[in-house]
């Protein structure tokens, strides 16, 4: 995939396994649960649900346990211990978020989040992990009809950001999110969490790092290289139009 960083404007992140270090945490709480009602949730059910909405990953574990698997009590109690092991152990922001983070705030670029939890677990897992007050666009995954691989969420979070969706870097720990940003014509870096990605999707995405310090070196390098070139060259542009005019005010002749 060929990208000129001239057209980029601003980032979208994912939140669970992009930002912060919750998607181990949702399947260590779903386990459990699953556990005291009597049922196992291997890996291969765990990786089918990672970057999709909650009523999603639902649908995925009725399909795999079965009509008899009581999804109403699942359903009721996965929340309460979730955050029963978010208080013992808290929520850990990943390598290279805050470097990231200020590095597009000291230079004004416009960010918003995009994550398939629903708007209260967005707000208290951003709340939990101290970078609430970093974002003021988050789009959840109950604002949108269909949720990651489609890429509503993406489409959606680029207009409230005033943004052509192609003009926008996605930031993505899934294969589910690499689908929808690629799909919504954003230039995505896959940063994986917990899982490597297939061959089709590192193919999809614009690059696949270990960790956000990459992506920082990457927009510093690439992205800012070009914007503080642009800029200069406008300021060059500048100070040639107040030459030509003040040539033309003070000769009486045209500058050609």
């Amino acid at each position: 995939m060929t990208v000129n960083p001239k057209e980029l404007t601003a980032v979208i992140f994912d939140m669970d396994g992009t930002m912060v270090d919750t998607e181990s945490i949702y399947h260590i709480a779903w386990q459990e649960l699953a556990t005291d009602l009597g049922y196992t949730l291997d890996q291969t059910m765990l990786k089918a649900t990672t970057g999709r909405r909650i009523s999603d990953c639902y649908a995925i574990i009725q399909a795999a346990l079965g009509a008899d698997f009581p999804m109403q009590h699942f359903q009721e109690q996965w929340w309460n211990y979730w955050t029963r092991h978010v208080q013992r152990h808290g929520i850990a922001r990943k390598a290279g978020l805050d470097q990231l983070l200020n590095l597009l705030d000291a230079h004004a670029i416009p960010k918003a989040v995009a994550t398939s939890s629903e708007r209260t677990e967005a707000l208290y897992t951003l709340d939990r992990a101290g970078i609430a007050d970093r974002f003021s666009i988050l789009v959840t995954g109950d604002q949108i009809q269909h949720g990651k691989p489609a890429p509503d969420i993406f489409l959606l979070a680029a207009e409230r950001l005033g943004v052509d969706a192609q003009h926008c870097l996605a930031l993505e720990d899934s294969e589910a999110g690499v689908q929808a940003a690629t799909a919504a014509g954003m230039t995505t870096f896959m940063v994986p969490d917990r899982i490597q990605p297939s061959l089709d999707i590192a193919e999809r995405a614009f690059r696949v790092v270990d960790t956000l310090h990459e992506v920082h070196d990457w927009i510093v390098e690439e992205w800012l290289a070009v914007v503080v070139e642009k800029e200069e060259g406008a300021a060059t542009t500048s100070r040639i139009e107040r030459l030509r005019t003040e040539w033309t005010e003070t000769s009486g002749h045209e500058w050609v």
